[in-house]
């Protein structure tokens, strides 16, 4: 057998570090990866919408009965006051067994894990089969065009996944400590009311829309919105701003805006949250004569992959490389896995994410090796 040299996961980390690419930007991530796993033999197409970029590369026949994909991005959030990072957030300097970074750990670290553990596994076992690497640049921001955009080429061009792996950090504190199989929903709504301006002194002679707002707020707020489910914690409803933008003291303002964010498990959708918004505003509304509209936006509705065999092969590379029963989790904000749920089943597995987003964002060097021998070890199991 022809001996290759195994791709080093740190180096490739700190090469997608040194990429500047905050969302929208490439900033040469992709032509990196594009690069390394062309000359692995991968196939690789670009599959850029609306000016985003994202790759899609995949070794294997097209279509092939068992093709196992890892989906990731390597856009990364700004890095806000350089001047307050202890190092170049583009420098991927490493001090003290930690690397520096925007993106070290959410999730330029997970992306060359299993880009190194594709490379290497079918350099060195061939599978009967086809692994998949759909990696965008768009997972930071709307999230419209980036892994939406290549599931669209993919049903489009005839290409699958049988099964998937997310890899977003999932760990709060250990590595190993959590995976995720499924996510909550998220919503968000923007409640507009509109009374009639007036004096202070004289309330009586206008019609108030910060009261009805208050009003409405404590209605949402009064009962939780569930106990939680079987796989679920409880779902959560915050008000997040409540303004008019009055600068007078004296004076009842015409207009005001509040605003609530919900984090949402599968006892309900995204619809049954909104009819529910909607009849507590228009009872507002019917009380206080108040005019109260409302806009909506779902970023991704609750979903769940039901344990089985797919979680469980997971599950237990985990332990194997690191000793530790990953805790079956459903917490956290949303991922791109609520897109891909709709293509094939689907699980998150990564690294510790404390950092992330983060002031000195960094990755403990250790780890970036630990997992590219986790995925290496699911790789193995899912294809024996």
């Amino acid at each position: 057998m022809t001996q290759f040299t195994p791709v080093d996961p740190v180096a490739l980390t700190a090469d997608l570090i040194r990429c500047n690419s905050v969302t929208p930007a490439e900033g040469g991530a992709l032509v990196r990866l594009e690069a390394l796993l062309s000359e692995a033999g991968f196939d690789c197409t670009r599959v850029d919408r609306a000016g985003i970029c994202n790759l899609y590369a995949r070794w294997g026949q097209r279509g092939a009965n068992k093709s196992f994909g890892f989906n990731g991005h390597t856009d990364v959030v700004p890095v806000g006051d350089v001047a307050a990072w202890t190092h170049d957030p583009f420098g991927a300097e490493v001090v003290d067994g930690w690397m520096y970074g925007r993106g070290a750990t959410d999730m330029k670290s997970g992306v060359a894990a299993f880009a190194a553990a594709a490379v290497d596994f079918v350099r060195t076992t061939p599978p009967d089969g086809a692994v998949v690497l759909a990696i965008t640049g768009d997972e930071e921001a709307d999230a419209t065009d980036g892994t939406v955009a290549l599931l669209d080429w993919m049903a489009s061009a005839g290409e699958r996944m049988t099964h998937c792996l997310v890899g977003e950090p999932t760990c709060p504190n250990e590595m190993g400590e959590m995976m995720k199989i499924g996510r909550r929903g998220s919503m968000t709504c923007f409640f507009t009311a509109e009374g009639v301006q007036g004096h202070s002194a004289y309330p009586h002679r206008a019609k108030n829309p910060m009261s009805a707002l208050v009003r409405l707020m404590a209605r949402l707020e009064e009962k939780p919105l569930d106990e939680g489910t079987a796989h679920f914690d409880a779902s959560t409803l915050a008000i997040t701003t409540i303004d008019c933008g009055n600068p007078a003291t004296n004076v009842i303002p015409a207009k005001g805006r509040a605003t609530v964010n919900i984090r949402f498990n599968d006892a309900h959708s995204g619809a049954s949250l909104t009819d529910w918004l909607q009849g507590h505003a228009g009872a507002v509304q019917a009380e206080t004569g108040v005019q109260i509209g409302m806009q909506v936006t779902i970023s991704g509705e609750s979903f769940l992959t039901p344990p089985g065999d797919f979680s469980a092969l997971v599950a237990k590379a985990v332990q194997a490389e690191t000793g530790r029963v990953p805790e079956y989790s459903t917490s956290g904000g949303t991922s791109d896995a609520r897109f891909v749920k709709d293509h094939c089943p689907v699980v998150e597995f990564g690294l510790v994410g404390k950092t992330m987003h983060q002031v000195d964002e960094r990755v403990e060097v250790a780890q970036i090796g630990a997992l590219k021998a986790i995925y290496s070890r699911i790789l193995t199991d899912y294809f024996a």
